[in-house]
């Protein structure tokens, strides 16, 4: 199974590393957007539903709620350390223009170097962390899994001159040989006796397959050297970057950390499997976005109001994938568990509402982190990412105590829902992108989701949990959100009908850029 990398973040000044890209011709970098942004869905949903259904397998037939627990903890510090193995200097081949290859010998350099120590570093502290995490026995599927931190930081270059050309196209077939031959790595194993460990050997051949097909597909590109003016620029760049990205890596795994060091491996295990069904809505869709969001937030970053109008879009356009999963899966957490993972896995629907809802916020702040990054506000990210973490960890101690699993995941939306939204708004506020835009992108999807939520309450009463049942109630929901959101498909295409009045010649004007 392959581990999901959050794409880095942040920019800066660049200093002696080429300037910021103007501002590409806006039909063709449209066309770019959109063809990037259809294979990134395609391959992410194909990905996902493949995730999926290993999951389930895998839940049902070979791994209890104590494995599933090893694996949290394991993959948790594994994405805490990616969010910052490279020091943020692999972003510079993504964000500017120019002769990229004239510096990737020293990002690749300086990314496996830092990879490296911090392998060492983690190899060294692996059963002091799992002890402190509640999982002595973690410390060998820590020390085997975070082997992709050294692959990862080898990957870089080939990875960034992929995502910098929007070639998502070649990206599926890569990321489709790293699931088939990760996940039949993975599956062997845990029938064979292996537990977590299963999934850190498939990991690691997981993301040995996405390095050397990174490789061919982006050919002389894992070329090492060293310049020394290069290097000081990237590192100007990076480190404000890599910091950003650990914290925001580390507000979504620290509620991991603290069920593990505070109920134990069980409770983990149940939290996890909650936790990764909530996070289906954000790897389907947010992802497939994100890996061209940045690329295209960048090339409008010098245009204000072509990028208010490209964020507003890209928001309403993944909301409104986005509502109509986290609400299925909100309402119908119980059965739905019960149906696909198996009765032992009941304790964990209690907290995936609560989840759903904590999913959807990281959506919207997600795709607000990466328009951030596009216009250089750092010291926005920090304050939120900061303000994030700090306030996150007192609250999700004191949850665990008083309700488990449900309180941590409670405690997750409080802090999202109540200070860290509003941050993140007053950050959008001072990019240029005001709050009617966003609230234009929102309005009928969150209408939408509330007709959505009244219809599966109701019929769940009448028609009961069967699974004929389930798929009624899905499927009337549906149907109900579709006719709600009807009204914003103008909005959505980034077409502007002309307002009553205007002459009847003039021609519907499709707002720049297109959609993304």
């Amino acid at each position: 199974m392959d581990i999901a990398r959050a794409p880095d973040s942040a920019t800066g000044e660049t200093g002696d590393v080429p300037a910021a890209p103007a501002p590409a011709p806006t039909a063709s970098l449209g066309r770019k957007v959109r063809s990037a942004a259809r294979w990134s869905l395609i391959n992410t949903v194909v990905l996902r539903l493949g995730n999926f259904a290993t999951g389930i397998v895998l839940a049902r037939f070979a791994l209890g709620p104590a494995e599933w627990g090893v694996y949290g903890i394991a993959q948790t510090v594994l994405l805490v350390l990616l969010s910052a193995n490279e020091l943020g200097v692999g972003l510079a081949i993504v964000r500017w223009e120019g002769d990229a290859r004239r510096f990737a010998p020293t990002v690749l350099t300086l990314s496996t170097l830092s990879s490296g120590l911090l392998y060492v570093a983690l190899f060294a502290a692996a059963p002091t962390v799992a002890q402190l995490l509640g999982s002595p026995h973690a410390a060998g599927v820590l020390r085997v899994m975070c082997l992709c931190v050294v692959i990862d930081g080898v990957a870089q270059v080939p990875g960034g001159f992929l995502t910098r050309e929007f070639a998502q196209g070649r990206r599926m077939i890569i990321d489709g040989l790293n699931f088939v031959l990760g996940t039949a790595v993975t599956l062997l194993l845990a029938f064979e006796g292996w537990g977590a460990m299963s999934f850190a050997v498939g990991a690691v051949v997981g993301n040995v397959v996405t390095l050397i097909g990174c490789a061919l597909a982006a050919p002389g590109t894992l070329k090492f050297g060293w310049d020394g003016e290069q290097a000081r620029a990237l590192l100007r760049f990076g480190l404000p970057l890599a910091g950003a990205s650990m914290l925001a890596l580390a507000v979504v795994n620290v509620d991991t950390m603290v069920v593990g060091a505070t109920l134990g491996s069980v409770s983990l295990g149940f939290y996890v499997l909650a936790f990764n069904i909530s996070g289906w809505p954000v790897r389907i869709i947010s992802e497939a976005a994100r890996r061209v969001s940045f690329a295209g937030f960048s090339r409008l970053a010098d245009s204000p109001q072509a990028l208010a109008q490209g964020f507003s879009r890209a928001l309403g356009v993944l909301i409104t994938g986005t509502v109509p999963l986290c609400v299925l899966l909100a309402g119908l957490a119980e059965p739905l568990i019960r149906t696909v993972y198996g009765d032992r896995w009941a304790p964990a629907a209690a907290a995936l509402p609560w989840l759903m809802v904590l999913g959807l916020i990281r959506i919207g702040g997600e795709l607000a982190y990466d328009c951030l990054v596009a216009v250089g506000q750092r010291r926005s990210l920090f304050l939120v990412q900061g303000l994030w973490l700090v306030s996150l960890v007192p609250v999700l101690l004191a949850a665990a105590h008083l309700n488990g699993i449900v309180g941590v995941s409670q405690g997750h939306v409080l802090v999202a829902a109540g200070l860290v939204v509003p941050v993140f708004l007053i950050a959008l506020h001072r990019g240029g992108i005001g709050l009617g835009r966003i609230a234009r992108a929102c309005a009928w999807p969150f209408l939408g989701g509330a007709v959505m939520a009244l219809i599966i309450l109701g019929l769940e009463r009448l028609l009961g949990d069967g699974r004929l049942a389930l798929l009624a109630i899905g499927t009337i929901a549906l149907a109900g959100y579709t006719l709600c959101v009807l009204p914003s498909r103008d909005f959505l295409r980034g077409v502007d009908r002309p307002r009553r009045g205007r002459h009847r010649s003039t021609a519907p004007v499709r707002s720049l850029p297109d959609r993304t």
